[in-house]
């Protein structure tokens, strides 16, 4: 943080500054006033600031999004890295960073199936357009690798991902050997290490949410992936603590819960003919523990979740997703009657596996005494192996497939007797 005086009368509390150096501008952002004293946050290492600087005031942060963004990773201040000069905008549209989500009266309701490349996701699980999801996962569960699958197989115009607080090989081998290089053309990095200052890691969250916004109001319809929501959260307890707000909950303030309600908010079904932004946001759970301060925030403001199940990873199931603790709450409208009999049946034969799962490991279950639990243990090998398997061919193929290893239902209960994935 520095201390700038004789610009407070000038000067609003998130305003961003510019100090000119000869070989570089550092941005910051106004924290708090005080009489003549001016708090200010700065973005980058401040070491080459002395007593006397000049300092500007950009009373609204802004960016210029727009096609020749695609293909290259940029960087919080909106800039291409490692380009030698300024590239040059086409189709830009100069825009503000922190613009208020677009008013729900006006949106559309949540768009129609969209194919996603994995059998579960496709069936037990579906996203829909203009849907926003959770992805809760701990460390080494394969969560980047599942998001840079969904970037290729989601059916999307414009693909836009945030990674906010990695390290910086993480974005390389992110970039260079997850993301498929088929899709670099339709895509836009938004990066922030972990190194950055906290500053820096809200801001390029911003940039990141801005370009699906632009591509939005093109009319692309936009797969805008986050990782992680939790570092986005834990750069703005640093910088409110730093601004004096009192920390709550695990140190984290009040104006959390805000902050990413109104991240979440701007994406999500679009107005008129303009497209939508379908999001998933990876949330950090330490030992799968859904009741942190984050991921207790994310769950309810989302269209629904998935788990990422270390004991699935374990056993080399990939996505490692637990399908009787996540939930799609497109259901049951997005999928057809026949199709939400078939779900429901699936989740009823996983649940009674998992029920039975500790007898089998004791070495107590009988075979014979019972034909629904004897029949669960029967599939539940070829119902995990079906949540493993990539859907090349579409939905309506998929859910093929899932009635085959099913086979057909002579005693369907009635459905309101029986779970759903809805809540």
């Amino acid at each position: 943080m520095v201390k700038i005086a004789g610009i407070s009368e000038l000067a609003g509390v998130g305003n961003e500054i510019i100090i000119e150096k000869q070989d570089t501008s550092i941005l910051g952002e106004i924290l708090s006033i005080s009489g003549d004293c001016v708090t200010a946050l700065l973005y980058s290492p401040c070491d080459a600031i002395r007593i006397g600087d000049a300092v500007q005031i950009q009373q609204e942060p802004r960016i210029e999004p727009g096609d020749h963004w695609l293909g290259q990773i940029i960087n919080y201040r909106g800039d291409i890295t490692g380009a030698t000069s300024p590239a040059v905008p086409m189709r830009a549209t100069n825009r503000r960073l922190n613009t208020a989500p677009l008013p729900a009266h006006a949106r559309r309701g949540i768009g129609s199936r969209v194919a996603t490349g994995w059998m579960v996701t496709d069936t037990l699980l579906p996203i829909c357009q203009g849907q926003r999801l959770g992805l809760f996962a701990g460390s080494g569960v394969g969560k980047s690798t599942f998001l840079g699958s969904l970037a290729a197989g989601l059916e999307a115009d414009r693909v836009v991902i945030a990674l906010i607080g990695e390290r910086s090989r993480e974005v390389n081998e992110f970039v260079r050997n997850t993301l498929p290089q088929s899709i670099m053309s339709k895509t836009v990095v938004v990066a922030a290490t972990a190194s950055e200052p906290p500053g820096a890691k809200k801001r390029a969250a911003y940039c990141a949410i801005t370009a699906a916004e632009h591509f939005r109001d093109e009319g692309h319809n936009v797969l805008f992936l986050f990782d992680s929501i939790t570092r986005f959260a834990e750069a703005h307890r640093e910088t409110a603590l730093m601004a004096g707000e009192t920390p709550a909950l695990n140190a984290f303030p009040p104006s959390t819960v805000r902050v990413i309600s109104e991240l979440a908010e701007r994406a999500g079904p679009g107005l008129g003919n303009k497209g939508d932004i379908t999001a998933i946001y990876s949330v950090l759970v330490a030992g799968s523990d859904m009741e942190e301060p984050v991921a207790d925030m994310i769950r309810g403001i989302l269209d629904g979740h998935f788990i990422l199940s270390r004991q699935i990873a374990e056993r080399q199931r990939y996505p490692a997703i637990d399908v009787l603790r996540s939930v799609s709450r497109a259901l049951p409208h997005a999928a057809t009657d026949d199709e939400n009999a078939l779900i429901r049946r699936c989740r009823r034969t996983l649940a009674l596996y998992e029920e039975l799962e500790p007898m089998l490991r004791a070495n107590l279950y009988e075979f014979g005494k019972d034909m629904d639990s004897d029949n669960a243990i029967a599939l539940f090998p070829l119902l995990d192996a079906f949540m493993g398997t990539k859907s090349p061919d579409g939905i309506a193929s998929a859910f093929e497939k899932l009635l085959i290893i099913l086979g057909p239902d002579d005693k369907m209960p009635p459905a309101e007797n029986t779970p759903t994935t809805e809540g």
